[in-house]
């Protein structure tokens, strides 16, 4: 999960605590190959990741693709999701939302 941290910039506070610049997520066009799905009990977005992605760490694009504002891992049973299926596109988009922050 580290890596989507590994570019973005920290800052250091007047009485010397570091942070972490806020993260933006890229806006992720729409694309006829994305996948489409319908959640059932027990789904999570870091197991859909590992699954389209074949890496448990991108579960955030699933997650924020969707507008999760959840404070978990697990998905909403019932819903249609959808993943995109360019993931470097996706990964692409955020290193240059983040880059120069």
């Amino acid at each position: 999960m580290a890596g989507r941290y590994r570019d973005i910039r920290e800052t250091i506070s007047e009485d010397g605590v570091r942070y972490k610049i806020n993260t933006i997520y890229p806006d992720i066009p729409l694309s006829e190959q994305d996948y489409y799905l319908i959640t059932s009990i027990g789904e999570r977005y870091d197991t859909l990741a590992q699954i389209f992605y074949n890496d448990y760490s991108l579960w955030w694009i699933i997650a924020a693709v969707n507008n999760s504002e959840r404070a978990s891992l697990n998905v909403e049973p019932g819903v249609q999701i959808r993943i995109p299926k360019d993931k470097l596109k996706v990964l692409e988009l955020f290193n240059q939302e983040n880059r120069n922050r």
